[in-house]
This record gives C-alpha cells, sequence and structure tokens, in this order.
C-alpha cells in the first residue's frame, strides 16, 4: 500500500514515499490527558514550525536534504475511544513496517505510543522499549480507566513482561509505581545515569529497540508547553546526547509526543520538540 503524501510536511521530509526510509505520523489524540489538554495540536504545530529550522544539523554534520524521510500527515482519530485510535495508530505502523521502513510517529498524547508499540512488537517479538519520561507512566488504571496516557509504560509491560523496558529520566509517579519500576523494569530515575550501559548491553545482544521521548523530560524551564510539566528535568544537550547513543542500537520505530503548544506563547517549547524531531530523523536515517 503506498501512502498519499501530505500537504504540510515537517522540514525536507517530502521524498517520495516508495524511496523513504522513514515515514513520520501525527496522531493528534489527547482524550485521555489528566490535566492540561491540548497535545492534540502537537503534530501540526511541529510540522508548521520545523520551517523556522535548517535542515542540517551541525551536532551531527548530516543534513536532512540528503536523505528520503516521507512524511504521510496526520490520522484522523476518534477522540471518544481511545481503543479505536489505537487501533488506527496501528494499522499505519503497520502498514509502514509491511513496506520496509522505519515509523516515526509524532503525539499526541502518551497513550498513542501503545498503538505503534502493539504493531512493532508483532513484527519483532523480542522488542524492547527505551523510554524517556518525567513520569513512570505505570498506572494499573487512571480513574478506572486502563487505557490512559498515565497507564501506556504499563500496558507495554502487560505486553512484553519484565526486563526489557528501559526507563530513564522519570521523578514523577505514585509510590507504588516505583516500586514496580524497581522490581520489574530497568528503571533509571532522574536523569541518563546507566544509559550508556544499557546501550552496550543491548546493542550486544542486537535486540531490536522502540524509542519512545515524551518531551517532559525536558525541565519545564527549557520546555514548559506540556501537559504535565515537572520540575528537575533535562535540558536539550543531554537529551541530545541521549538520542545520539540510543541511535547505536537497532531501533525499528519511535515516536516523540506530549508537546501542548499553546501552553506556551512564546513558541519556544514548540522550536525545540521541532529540534529534538530533527535530530532523532538524523539519527535514524542510514
Amino acid at each position: 500500500m503506498m501512502l498519499a503524501p501530505n500537504v504540510e510536511t515537517f522540514l525536507a521530509c517530502d521524498a517520495p514515499y516508495e524511496k523513504a526510509q522513514i515515514v513520520l505520523f501525527g496522531a493528534p489524540f489527547d482524550s485521555t490527558t489528566s490535566y492540561r489538554p491540548g497535545t492534540r495540536f502537537g503534530p501540526s504545530a511541529i510540522r508548521h514550525e520545523s520551517f523556522g529550522l535548517e535542515t542540517y544539523s551541525p551536532y551531527q554534520d548530516k543534513d536532512l536534504e540528503d536523505y528520503a524521510v516521507f512524511d504521510s500527515g496526520d490520522l484522523e482519530l476518534p477522540f471518544g475511544s481511545p481503543r479505536r485510535a489505537l487501533d488506527a495508530i496501528r494499522e499505519r505502523t503497520e502498514t509502514i513496517l509491511r513496506d520496509g521502513k522505519l515509523p516515526l510517529l509524532l503525539g499526541g498524547e502518551h497513550l498513542v505510543t501503545l498503538g505503534a508499540f502493539e504493531a512493532v512488537l508483532e513484527k519483532y517479538p523480542d522488542l524492547h522499549l527505551i523510554h524517556f519520561d518525567a513520569h513512570t507512566d505505570l498506572r494499573e488504571d487512571y480513574l478506572g480507566e486502563p487505557l490512559s496516557h498515565a497507564c501506556v509504560i504499563r500496558r507495554c509491560y502487560d505486553l512484553i513482561g519484565d526486563g526489557r523496558i528501559h526507563q530513564f529520566c522519570i521523578r514523577s509517579g505514585l509510590k507504588e509505581e516505583f516500586s514496580f519500576a524497581r522490581t520489574h523494569t530497568d528503571f533509571h530515575p532522574f536523569g541518563f545515569d546507566g544509559l550508556k550501559e544499557t546501550v552496550d548491553r543491548l546493542k550486544e545482544e542486537g535486540v531490536p529497540i522502540y524509542f519512545t521521548i515524551d518531551l517532559d523530560c525536558l525541565d519545564p524551564a527549557a520546555f514548559p508547553g506540556t501537559g504535565t510539566p515537572e520540575s528537575g528535568g533535562v535540558w536539550f544537550p543531554g537529551l541530545l546526547q541521549a538520542i545520539l547513543m540510543v541511535a547505536k542500537t537497532w531501533v525499528v520505530a519511535s515516536d516523540v509526543n506530549e508537546l501542548s503548544p499553546h501552553l506556551d506563547a512564546s513558541g519556544a517549547s514548540t522550536a525545540l520538540a521541532c529540534k529534538v524531531v530533527r535530530e532523532l530523523l538524523l539519527t535514524l536515517v542510514k
């Protein structure tokens, strides 16, 4: 199946679908947001504001114009049904994988990860998850709802079990979530300590990686435009180095989520999100 091109694309992501190595797509969904909504506007804001960037990354000495990336636009998602929205995300991810390409999902709230993760796990049964976030996202449910952005990593855990989820930057969650993480996940709270050792081990094992970046891992002084800001986060230089490190593993799919652009009228959060997406794209293309 050949996906149709989008009218407005992320910077330089306008290669023909059949030639693309990576396919970008948006999931504008925030129906389970527990504090401040607005992440449904994240994907379109990232696309529009990406043209404030250069295609060239001086950090990596690579240029997006030298690579083939296709932006298929945003999915139309039913806001009232998390499961139907996740099924649509899963279906789009399956199409991209079936065509031999790497999916890069733009959220949206963090729950959107689950739909893509389900599809990638079906193709790669030994899949591991690397998770950057301010929050554990390991609740069994949130106000009785198991499909919530507060539960997304717990739902991923239900699918793959112990030792295959690697969490970094976590600094918020229930006491029970922290206890669960210390027992069941590869847990590195507050920053990126242990990331190099984790990457070296996963690289040696040669296992496929799903890489999810919740942008609220960043400190709200740098990234206030998110629904659940949490002080004490990382800064862009540290996040960039961590992304470059993760790229040494076999990343087969990725996502960037939780930009709520209207919560930062200065546009600085959206600009930072655009830069993260550019750098992530350039680490993933070969």
